[in-house]
């Protein structure tokens, strides 16, 4: 697990959220590359201060290793290290209600996740990993996004369209996999919901409507075209999670100011 140093702003902040970046760090994917200004650009135009950490795939499939974050991400860079610790890291901000954001591969994962251990398909594979696997739930897309932009149409009342604050936006991609239509129904009966699809009306954004913050977009906000503002999915995020930690905070206060009086 290591930080990311996002060169801290003198400016004063109510507090500081710690935040996991769930991802094998990697110069060769440009999301990873972004994030240190992304992160700069959060305390310095929002005032939204994230303590960030890079925890391997590897790692976050041990036990503890995700405790005391208040928020996960799991970064683009797919096929990870260890699908395992992907899945996990989905599971962990599901069940134990942490704000979750996804992006790229985050989402395949999120699928993965949900398919397996709330919709009982428990041998359900992704392609990229075991591309000969009877029944896989993410599947090549019939056209790869690699390096594209593509509209998203996005439903009315979602958190999505809250986040994004219009109901199309243009988006950039780099991807070849996404959510085979096969399973969807399957996936939106345990409670999925897929409020994001492009013009042709594949899939590509998702939430979970009785979670405080659980949304995964198959484009990648990290590399939004207008490098000078946080894209909004990104700073909504950070908002959930700073918002966490300051209630983590008042809470200890409390229970200090409890016992010294």
């Amino acid at each position: 697990m290591s930080a990311v140093d996002p060169t801290a702003n003198p400016a004063v902040v109510a507090a500081s959220a710690r935040v996991a970046l769930v991802g094998d760090r990697s110069a060769d994917v440009a999301a990873h590359g972004r994030l240190p200004t992304i992160i700069r650009q959060l305390r310095a135009r929002d005032g939204l201060a994230l303590d960030a950490y890079w925890v391997p795939t590897t790692d976050a499939e041990r036990p503890g290793a995700l405790d005391g974050f208040d928020a996960i991400w799991l970064v683009p860079g797919s096929p990870y290290a260890s699908e395992a610790g992907a899945v996990e890291a989905v599971r962990f901000a599901r069940e134990g209600r942490v704000p979750f954001l996804a992006t790229c591969g985050g989402f395949q994962h999120a699928v993965l996740e949900f398919a397996r251990n709330v919709c009982g398909l428990s041998h359900v594979a992704h392609a990229e990993v075991t591309p000969d696997a009877a029944d896989l739930v993410i599947v090549p897309l019939a056209c790869s996004l690699r390096g594209h932009e593509r509209g998203v149409r996005i439903e009315r009342g979602s958190l999505a369209e809250w986040v994004l604050g219009v109901e199309r936006s243009t988006e950039r991609y780099y991807c070849s996999y996404g959510v085979s239509d096969d399973h969807l129904d399957r996936l939106r009966a345990g409670g999925l919901r897929f409020t994001g699809v492009d013009d042709d009306g594949a899939v590509r954004v998702l939430e979970l409507g009785d979670h405080p913050f659980f949304l995964a977009t198959l484009f990648q906000p990290e590399l939004a075209a207008d490098a000078t503002r946080v894209h909004p999915v990104i700073r909504a995020f950070a908002t959930v999670a700073v918002s966490r930690a300051a209630a983590r905070l008042a809470s200890r206060r409390a229970e200090v100011s409890t016992i010294g009086g």
